[in-house]
């Protein structure tokens, strides 16, 4: 839990920073994805649509799933191996030239930010667990 965190009551997955800036990239990506080629609808488009709406789906189940901490903890681990693809897909979205190099950089390093926030809950899960 970060400073930020410890602050604040954390209720909900919804109130972690950490889904929210996910939450954000996520439709920042949607917005973006709709002006790529229609070629890449069911590749490029799709897949990073469906990476980065799956980090915060990932995030609402291992929030739901705190009583048990393997469980929580893979949750938490599929949320990190998303972020990842997420970022995989940026990097092919700026070589293509669909998004530009400087908004690649911007969504990339945000997902550095939720990778290292995941990080930090994989690495200290009993301060999240319930029961």
């Amino acid at each position: 839990m970060d400073k930020e965190e410890k602050d604040r009551k954390i209720q909900t997955h919804e109130d972690l920073v950490i889904y929210q800036k996910a939450f954000e990239a996520a439709m920042i990506i949607f917005e973006l994805s709709k002006k790529f080629p229609i070629e890449e609808k069911y590749s490029l488009t799709d897949q990073i649509r469906r990476s980065s709406r799956s980090v915060c789906a990932n995030l609402a189940e291992a929030w739901r799933k705190r009583r048990y901490k393997a469980s929580f903890i893979a949750k938490l681990n599929d949320c990190e191996s998303e972020a990842a693809e997420t970022q995989v897909w940026l990097k092919f979205a700026v070589k293509c030239h669909y998004i530009s190099t400087e908004k690649g950089r911007e969504l990339y390093s945000t997902y550095n930010q939720i990778l290292s926030g995941l990080v930090k809950m994989i690495n200290s899960p009993e301060s999240w667990l319930i029961g």
